[in-house]
């Protein structure tokens, strides 16, 4: 027993210690991944003459693009807004999920705990049965999974003012199970729209340019800052309850806060793309295998990290059956569906 106690110690130390040496490789990485998704696709780019481009358009004195006009339109209007997209809904779903983790300290909660997803679900499904106009399904979507969040706070509060981690997580479960029986009977009344709904249940990034990204961008941006700001008492947090409230912080206040964030990133992110799954438990669970379970890395990290994964898995989506094009919730399944036996088994031994 002691020997496994010393042993456990030494690793923590050691990743404590490497931990920030982790944050260049994984912007690497990130950057990386960006590069191959411009490149990959059915039209081939040349490598330094992407380079040159993106140095190009960064002005830098004295380097002017080689890409014809045809391969220009490709690159900064088809690949590299759907890339910067990859990016947003990664980094939001990843570092949602952590704080998800965090603040209810369930090592299996991810962003759409508390009825996103349902919400969001019943929103699109709205939009496409009554609305058929395609650019009012992302606010419809939005609109949904946020009024999902918020039935869920109310109901978890009905019965008094304590809104404790695991009256909301059944809050949740409550407003899920509604709000999808009620999508499935609108399916079923509007059978037609059926397969248009189930495509953006399983996810796509867009390829419509650079209006999707002035979207997102504010509600990411936003949400990413906050739940960033409160990283270190994400921390104190992830010790318990009453450890917390006895070094005078607000838990209510602090959860509030990493949920509302966490959840207008979310719907954001949703209304965009659809449901993609398994990215808020993937990617923070990777992490702390690395570099330990401190929110003060972690959340910045599931920010990179989480961008790179989904940026990597939209290339898979486009490419393994090319020209056809596989939903992206489908390769971020298959990443995370074995992830779970690891999840479960380190579960097994407690959860900070």
């Amino acid at each position: 027993m002691t020997a496994g106690v010393l042993a456990g110690a030494r690793v923590l130390r050691r990743r404590r210690r490497l931990g920030p040496l982790w944050v260049p490789v994984a912007v690497v990485f990130l950057l990386g991944a960006m590069l191959v998704g411009v490149l990959v696709g059915p039209a081939n780019l040349d490598a330094g003459g992407v380079v040159t481009s993106l140095l190009a358009h960064a002005r830098v004195p004295g380097v002017h693009s080689h890409l014809s006009s045809v391969d220009e339109t490709i690159l900064w209007q088809i690949r590299m807004p759907r890339v910067i997209i990859g990016a947003l809904v990664g980094a939001m779903l990843a570092t949602a999920g952590a704080s998800y983790q965090g603040v209810f300290r369930n090592p299996l909660a991810d962003p759409y705990l508390l009825g996103v997803a349902a919400g969001a679900g019943l929103g699109a499904t709205l939009a496409v049965v009554y609305a058929p106009a395609r650019e009012l399904l992302p606010p419809a979507a939005f609109v949904g999974g946020a009024v999902a969040v918020a039935l869920t706070y109310a109901l978890g509060s009905a019965g008094g003012r304590d809104r404790s981690g695991a009256t909301l997580v059944l809050a949740g479960v409550t407003v899920v199970s509604f709000l999808t029986a009620v999508q499935t009977f609108v399916q079923q009344q509007h059978a037609n729209t059926l397969q248009q709904v189930y495509s953006w249940i399983l996810g796509s990034l867009p390829s419509s340019g650079w209006s999707d990204v002035v979207l997102l961008l504010p509600y990411v941006g936003l949400a990413l800052a906050v739940l960033l700001l409160h990283r270190r008492l994400l921390d104190v947090l992830s010790l318990g309850e009453e450890e917390a409230a006895t070094v005078g912080i607000d838990v209510g206040r602090v959860r509030l806060a990493v949920v509302v964030a966490a959840t207008i990133g979310t719907a954001g992110a949703v209304a965009v793309s659809g449901l993609i799954g398994f990215v808020g438990i993937v990617v923070p669970h990777a992490i702390r295998l690395v570099v330990g379970s401190s929110y003060r890395l972690l959340l910045p990290l599931s920010v990179v990290v989480g961008a790179g994964f989904l940026v990597l898995a939209d290339v898979v989506a486009r490419t393994v059956l090319s020209p056809a094009e596989v939903p992206i919730g489908v390769i971020t399944a298959f990443c995370g569906a074995p992830f779970f036996a690891v999840v479960l088994r380190t579960s097994r031994k407690g959860f900070r």
